[in-house]
Formats: structure tokens, sequence, C-alpha cells
């Protein structure tokens, strides 16, 4: 549905997008993750039209649309903040699109009543915006961008001004509203977990670059590189190796870390460690400890029963082994010719 081919951007000396390609399939919801400056919002106001690229192709449908201006690309369009009409209820906000294109009232009657319905805001046709909470608003934007039918729905952090219980609440909402329109959606997002839990593919971002593109459990399971497991999750670096916290078994002694696996404590890795902190974050419990060995600090996540079991308390002595780690596909070594 989408096919973005060779894309450059440049700000001066800046390369925001440095030879971009990525194909989103129809119908799919793609996350583009990244940190501040990788690119993300670049790409996604290029795919709009709203930035013209120094070179390459964006295809929308078959079309080529890279020289087309973004009110003929057959786009819906939703920014981090509402950019509502404050003047306007519910009701026009939503047919505003639907007015500009002289559908007929009748028509604008039904689909409005539809979407305001899907979006959960059925009963709020006639409030004004500033009488409704951040994700109502939020949700009413959602519902004007799928008023005109678009080919593609892409979403600018749209969850980004709101508090994290809303964002949570919204990001189950979206899914739930994709797997209902079926449009072809572009995410961007800076979120992690916001992308895994959301998205059907996942493209990370970093420096102007797609370093992986992938599903979420693809990525998470097996990275292209330290960036994407560092950046999709959380990381601990244990012996030298980058492991997620939750594969790390803690023990009162070397041979409880083993798990009763073959080996010795020396063999599998197992590192004495002092626990520095103890969080307790819900359903989990996450220990901060220090490698006695190299100084280096790593945490773990623990149940609450193994953290109850163990009877963890600052400044005490534990064992720590990964029990999985992802295998990273080796740096490429230059041939000297």
């Amino acid at each position: 549905m989408i096919t973005v081919t060779g894309a450059r951007k440049n700000y001066g000396s800046f390369a925001a997008l440095d030879d971009v390609s990525i194909h989103i399939p129809s119908g799919s919801l793609t996350a583009l993750l990244g940190p501040s400056g990788s690119g993300k919002s670049t790409l996604l106001r290029s795919i709009a039209g709203l930035e013209s690229l120094d070179s390459g192709t964006v295809v929308i449908g078959g079309n080529d649309v890279t020289d087309i201006s973004p009110q003929k690309r057959d786009i819906g369009f939703v920014f981090q903040h509402y950019a509502a009409f404050k003047h306007m209820t519910v009701r026009d906000n939503v047919a505003f699109g639907l007015k500009i294109r002289k559908r007929p009232k009748p028509e604008i009657d039904k689909k409005v009543n539809e979407l305001l319905e899907i979006v959960g805001l059925d009963g709020f046709q006639h409030r004004y915006p500033a009488q409704l909470s951040g994700g109502q608003r939020q949700r009413m934007a959602l519902a004007r961008a799928l008023a005109v039918d678009p080919k593609v729905l892409l979403l600018d952090e749209p969850f980004g001004a709101l508090d994290a219980k809303v964002r949570t609440d919204l990001r189950t909402w979206l899914r739930r509203l994709h797997d209902e329109v079926h449009v072809t959606t572009v995410l961007v997002t800076h979120d992690q977990e916001e992308a895994l839990d959301v998205a059907d593919r996942i493209a990370v971002l970093n420096k102007g670059r797609i370093e992986q593109i992938g599903e979420p459990e693809d990525l998470y399971d097996r990275p292209h590189n330290d960036f994407v497991m560092s950046f999709l999750g959380s990381v601990a670096k244990l012996n030298g190796q980058l492991v997620r916290p939750h594969d790390i078994r803690l023990g009162r002694d070397p041979d409880l870390a083993l798990a009763q696996e073959a080996g010795t404590a020396e063999s599998l890795g197992v590192t004495r460690a002092t626990v520095e902190r103890v969080v307790h974050l819900g359903f989990e419990v996450r220990v901060d400890l220090r490698n006695e060995a190299t100084g280096e600090p790593f945490s773990a996540q623990v149940t609450r029963g193994d953290s109850a079991a163990l009877g963890l308390q600052e400044g005490e002595t534990v064992y720590a082994r990964a029990t999985r780690a992802p295998e990273l596909p080796e740096a490429e070594v230059p041939v000297s010719l």
C-alpha cells in the first residue's frame, strides 16, 4: 500500500533521512519507533506530503505521489496536539472534511453518527472540545481523520501529551479500532511499550536510517544489533552480554542460580552481585544490582513470589545468571585489500 524508496532529506548538514526504503502492507498498523532525531517524524511527514524529499519516491496505493500535494494523497493525519476547531461542536469537527467535499447532508449525518459510535463519543455530539477530556479530544480527532475514508491514516505521537493511564487505555482502544476499520495506519512513537502493544510491524529508526523492520516478537527476540535490542525493551549487561532483565535468574548461592542445569557456576557464567535497591512495580520486582567483579550496575526483574522467597535486602550478596540471551549477528569486519 505504501512504498518509500531511497528517501533522503537533509536540513543543512543534518541528514534526517539517509536512503530510507520501506514497504508498508495494505491494512497493517506499522509503528515507526526511534529516539528523538532518528527521522521517524520526517518519514511520516514525507509520506503525508508535508515534507518534500531531496531524493527518493513515495508510492501510495500504486500511485507515485512524490510530487503531489497533501490534499490529493487521500490520507488522514492526527497530530500529538488535537488541532480541534474550538468554536465547533464535536459533530461539526468530525463533519468538517465531509462538508468541504460538499457531501449530501444525509450522508454526512449518517457517517458522523457511525464514527462517533465507533470511537465511543456517541452522546457527545453537541459538546465543544473544551468540554472533553484529553483522551476524548484525541478520539474526536481520529474520527475526523477517518470521516473522509482515507486510504492511509498517519498518527504522529497522538498520545504523547496524555498521562500514562490514558495513553494505555487509548492504545488498547486504537488497536480495537484498527481491527474494525482496517485502514492502513502508520504510527510514530518513541514509546517502545506502545509500539509492542499496538503494532503489527515495527520499523526501528536511528540516525536517519532503518535499523530493522519486522513483527514485534521477531524484533524483540531476534534483534539485528545492540541498538535494536536496547531500544525495544529493557536490557542489562551481564558478563559482557546484553540480556533482558526478566531473563536473569537470581539465587542465594551459585547452585541456586543454575536452575538445576548441567555445568558449574563458573562454566555457566554465574555472577556475584550486590543488591543496591529493590523496587516493587506492581506484579513484578526490579532488583538493581552491581557486579562485584567489574563494578558495573545491572538490573533483574523477578516475580513478587521469587523476591519474597529470596528475602532480598539492600547490601546483600546474590548470584545472577542469564537464562537466555538473543544471538546478535556479529559485526562485519572490513576486509583489507
